[in-house]
């Protein structure tokens, strides 16, 4: 008698992905393009610069950017953004001159030294100070002067930066530094609210210098209500942009609120290269300074090199034996166009 066989169900090896009642989405993100130019931006209040440089790097579908001068959050203003080819360059506006628009409030103390810390009276005013007291008072502000940085700031200490230590209750001893004031003007003053627009160099500090003044003043010390950068270099607020304009307007029209490249560097002596020149100067070749004036330079100075055609190539660094070597010079794919091309005449 024969046994019956057991026969095994056979089971299907299909892969079968998890059912989603949702149609399937395509979430790639928008392709990076490479763009290079200078953005003038007006940072609202209430974000970082970082959160404000990443957002505008969205709308431009950026491949590359960054933000020279940081703006606390509570701060508005001027802060130029350089994408491409510009960040190459950027660190040219990091020691640059700044201006800002300060407000005072006299007679207080924040423990962050502006409107986001721990408010609290330090003094009972009785007398505001006059606008010719002020005035009188800023005079001793103006030169070069020590300060000292707050806790609350991104200097790094072991490693940390200080408003690490400050948000835990710690205070660590700082150094006090130089810094160079160069012009500070009186825009409104009303009972202890104190207007101010100044004028500083890289490192200042305007919160600590808010809280000096209002010591100076009799007034013990003072805070930020609000901060204003309005000027960086040769940039100006009036040419920027602000970020609710930027985010309404067609990619073509952002894309004509870049300025060039070279607009970073128009403290530097420009320098025209013939066809020959600039292909050395690219192969990083030295060739000779041909100045349009009769002095030459007795010490090393960098100069803006531009080709024939005036396209920028990049800076570009003039010895004292009157020789340009390339000191910073935009990429191989940039100055492409500058290579193949024949700017010269054919032989006759």
């Amino acid at each position: 008698m024969k046994q019956s066989r057991k026969i095994k169900p056979r089971i299907s090896r299909i892969n079968k992905k998890p059912f989603s009642a949702e149609p399937s989405l395509n979430l790639s993100k928008p392709e990076k393009r490479k763009i290079s130019g200078i953005l003038l931006l007006d940072k609202p209040q209430g974000i970082s610069s970082n959160k404000a440089l990443q957002i505008v790097k969205r709308i431009f579908s950026a491949e590359k950017c960054g933000h020279t001068g940081t703006l606390d959050p509570m701060a508005t203003g001027l802060l130029p953004i350089c994408f491409g080819e510009a960040t190459k360059f950027s660190s040219q506006l990091l020691g640059a001159d700044k201006t800002y628009e300060a407000i005072l409030k006299l007679g207080f103390h924040s423990t962050t030294g502006d409107a986001e810390g721990e408010i609290s009276r330090v003094a009972a005013v009785v007398k505001y100070p006059t606008a010719s007291t002020c005035e009188q008072v800023l005079e001793q502000f103006i030169g070069t002067i020590k300060q000292t940085p707050p806790m609350y700031s991104a200097l790094k200490h072991r490693g940390k930066p200080l408003y690490h230590y400050a948000r835990n209750g710690d205070v660590i001893e700082r150094q006090a530094r130089e810094i160079k004031i160069y012009a500070i003007r009186i825009l409104s003053l009303q009972d202890d609210e104190l207007h101010l627009s100044i004028r500083c160099g890289t490192g200042t500090y305007i919160r600590v210098l808010a809280q000096d003044i209002g010591q100076a003043l009799g007034c013990e010390s003072a805070y930020l209500t609000g901060l204003r950068r309005t000027a960086i270099d040769l940039f100006e607020i009036n040419q920027s942009i602000a970020l609710a304009a930027l985010e309404q307007i067609d990619s073509a029209q952002r894309h004509q609120c870049l300025l060039p490249v070279d607009s970073l560097l128009k403290n530097f002596t420009p320098v025209t290269l013939d066809a020959l020149a600039t292909r050395y100067i690219v192969q990083g070749r030295t060739i000779p300074y041909l100045s349009n004036s009769c002095e030459k330079t007795t010490t090393a100075k960098t100069v803006r090199l531009y080709d024939e055609h005036q396209q920028f190539i990049g800076l570009g660094e003039v010895s004292s034996g009157q020789q340009i070597t390339a000191k910073r010079l935009l990429s191989n794919t940039c100055l492409a166009h500058t290579l193949t091309t024949d700017h010269t005449s054919s032989n006759e």
